[in-house]
């Protein structure tokens, strides 16, 4: 199977997302304490690599299609084979592990099209990141190629990781605000934010803050 999603048996918000050779365990969630303790694993698994961690980020919302904007729905973060997606339209509170972690200088979060999704999170939630590095900046930088500046998500994991993904518009377009995601939109949101570590990984990102970078500098 290429790609898939299976429930772990006797849990209703643990995911094994399965990417071509990749099985990503996902916990999607909204309780705070859940929230705090995948934090505290990536930590405690990456503790030797701490000064370099590089983290996928995502982020989803309702389209709108009025002038108002609704806010970020969910949060999709990325180490190795691990995914939290967070519904924060949900959360009871936003746990200060999460402000925490983003806010670490020395995590690289790693994404496409990242300098808006930074700045939605701040403006909805007051979740600021320190290290955010555009993927296509920083692939245009080290292959000296400023086309790539302008590519999707898909055509970096084909380049990238010669893999394919699919991104169905129904899904991009879907209920995102729903209190119960789809298997479909787990799937999504966790590919996502995972192709996004593994070509911030291949492009070596953590050493690059500040070469291709997007510094949240917003003041709330």
């Amino acid at each position: 199977m290429d790609i898939g999603i299976v429930e772990i048996e006797g849990s209703y918000d643990l995911f094994t997302v399965n990417f071509h050779r990749s099985a990503i365990e996902t916990l999607v969630t909204c309780e705070p304490s859940k929230v705090v303790s995948w934090i505290n694993d990536i930590e405690r698994i990456h503790r030797g690599r701490l000064h370099r961690l590089i983290v996928g980020l995502d982020v989803e919302w309702r389209p709108s299609y009025s002038r108002d904007q609704n806010p970020v729905a969910t949060l999709q973060l990325a180490v190795g084979d691990r995914c939290l997606i967070v519904q924060l339209l949900y959360c009871s509170a936003i746990p200060d592990e999460l402000f925490g972690f983003l806010a670490n200088s020395s995590y690289t979060f790693v994404g496409v099209g990242i300098g808006a999704d930074l700045e939605k999170l701040v403006e909805d939630y007051n979740l600021a990141v320190t290290n955010g590095v555009e993927l296509r900046n920083l692939a245009a930088d080290q292959a000296n190629d400023r086309s790539l500046r302008n590519v999707g998500l898909k055509d970096m994991a084909r380049r990238y990781l010669g893999v394919e993904m699919v991104k169905p518009r129904w899904v991009t377009m879907g209920r995102w605000d729903q209190e119960w995601l789809s298997t479909a939109q787990i799937q999504y949101a966790c590919v996502d934010a995972f192709v996004c570590f593994e070509v911030g990984r291949i492009l070596d990102a953590s050493v690059h803050q500040g070469n291709g970078a997007y510094q949240a500098r917003i003041t709330v």
